[in-house]
């Protein structure tokens, strides 16, 4: 058999940001005890029916716009039935032939585009909960929380394109504050579709992975999937159209169920809403929320602001981190400054306390101004981390915490040669070398002087004084 080529399709399910629930009042968070956030509605007691959230569908216009899909002035919601015990009605409200949105993209590192097909909005399903295949626990705390579901056409081709796809999609939701796109807690799923055939023939059967929660897993399951599709038919058999689940303890796929077509699902107009008209001016100002996107802004700090591309990709993986960036500028730091600062010392320090840099008691202003006191010698670069610390710890400025922790650097000219002196003593090696112009030699004299000024002697004024006794001496 000649080599056969992989073709994958994603379905990717995003939860949206709001505060309640699609069709009802319910609460729309995570983490509460089972079944505390129901309601007649989102439990389908009869006679109860939904009434649609106006902020679920704002926020999914605008990651239509901001994925560049077509959005309808009209769309449809249907009924699709199937019975779980996760869905207490017997159908999901979800939307079918009229989808919210068709086309779109996410740009790929590349320069390559991976295209939607639809973009539809559906409600969530509960949480089944097996328990030791001994009993079935059903929680509906989930159950009506508003979705977008994102279909793309078959253009990913490896795995490796599956994860670059998935964090571009994931990054661009999040800047648009649609979701925050947290796939541990199940904002954020992907469904996927695979398939093998020789270039040049139809596509071949396609298998579906379902509910697959981290970028990891699905890469995993794709290159499982390619494998065991490959042993299959190199045995002669056919691929069997199914839905398989993958099980990260034991790293492969299983059989879920033989895959429904659309007709099984006996989609029909749900008759208790209303077709979704949006008007021309809730359109224009849904797109009025649209930021501006990573990729653009990455490009854009790289040429207005000369960062590199490494510094403008940390910077911008994160709307907030980015936004914070921005804000420093216009204290009047340098834009490399800022970008280190925030790039190595301001994200490990927040690393080191599990703190959110929106949730961090710093503020872009207070970080600008403890740049400048670095910049201006009023604290060395060490000093700085330190002081850059207890700010995240206490919520001080920085010039305060300077005086109170004794940090302020020192200047004083004779003291800084009193130091230097010490330090040149007996180093007559050392001092040769230097005047050979092997300048790393100062390193073993300005390491004693900031010893003994305590770490406050100011390096630059340090390193200037040392080689002016040493030029000196020499005359």
């Amino acid at each position: 058999m000649s080599a056969l080529e992989t073709v994958i399709g994603l379905e990717v399910h995003c939860q949206l940001g709001t505060s309640t629930k699609l069709f009802c009042a319910c609460a729309n968070t995570f983490g509460e005890s089972p079944n505390s956030q129901t309601c007649m509605v989102c439990s389908a007691q009869p006679g109860a029916l939904p009434v649609l959230n106006e902020q679920a569908v704002a926020l999914a216009v605008r990651a239509c716009l901001a994925l560049d899909s077509d959005v309808a002035s009209e769309s449809i919601f249907a009924r699709k039935n199937y019975f779980y015990c996760d869905l207490p009605k017997g159908y999901q409200i979800s939307q079918f032939d009229r989808p919210l949105a068709l086309n779109g993209s996410v740009p790929l590192p590349d320069g390559s585009r991976v295209r939607f097909t639809r973009i539809h909005m559906e409600e969530d399903a509960g949480k089944a909960i097996h328990d030791r295949g001994e009993r079935t626990l059903v929680d509906l705390n989930r159950a009506g929380v508003p979705l977008i579901e994102m279909v793309t056409e078959p253009d990913l081709r490896t795995s490796a394109e599956a994860k670059t796809f998935l964090t571009a999609l994931r990054e661009i939701l999040r800047y648009a504050r649609v979701s925050d796109g947290d796939m541990e807690k199940g904002s954020l799923r992907c469904d996927v579709n695979v398939s093998l055939h020789e270039p040049g023939t139809p596509l071949g059967t396609k298998v579906e992975i379902k509910n697959l929660n981290s970028i990891r897993h699905v890469g995993d399951a794709i290159e499982h999937e390619i494998v065991r599709q490959q042993a299959v038919l190199d045995a002669g058999d056919d691929i069997v159209q199914e839905t398989r689940l993958w099980d990260p303890n034991k790293a492969e796929t299983r059989t879920m169920r033989t895959k429904e077509d659309a007709d099984d699902y006996r989609y029909f107009p749900e008759p208790d809403l209303p077709p979704l008209r949006l008007a021309a001016d809730f359109l224009e100002a849904r797109r009025a929320e649209v930021p501006e996107l990573p990729g653009a802004r990455r490009a854009r700090f790289e040429s207005e602001w000369h960062l590199s591309a490494y510094d403008a990709e940390v910077l911008c993986a994160d709307r907030a981190v980015a936004d914070f960036f921005e804000a420093t500028l216009e204290t009047g730091a340098e834009a490399k400054d800022v970008a280190n600062w925030i790039t190595n010392d301001l994200m490990r320090a927040l690393g080191e306390r599990e703190l959110e840099l929106e949730a961090a008691p710093i503020t872009a202003t207070r970080l600008g101004e403890l740049i400048g006191l670095v910049q201006g010698g009023k604290i060395n670069r060490n000093g700085g981390r330190e002081v850059l610390a207890h700010m995240l710890d206490t919520g001080k400025d920085a010039a305060q915490l300077v005086r109170e922790l004794g940090l302020e650097q020192v200047s004083d000219p004779g003291a800084i040669e009193a130091w230097c002196r010490d330090a040149l003593s007996g180093r007559d090696e050392v001092m040769a070398q230097v005047r050979e112009g092997k300048l790393k030699a100062l390193g073993a004299l300005v390491g004693p002087v900031m010893k003994a000024s305590g770490g406050k002697a100011n390096p630059k004024d340090v390193r200037d004084t040392l080689l002016r006794l040493i030029e000196d001496d020499a005359g």
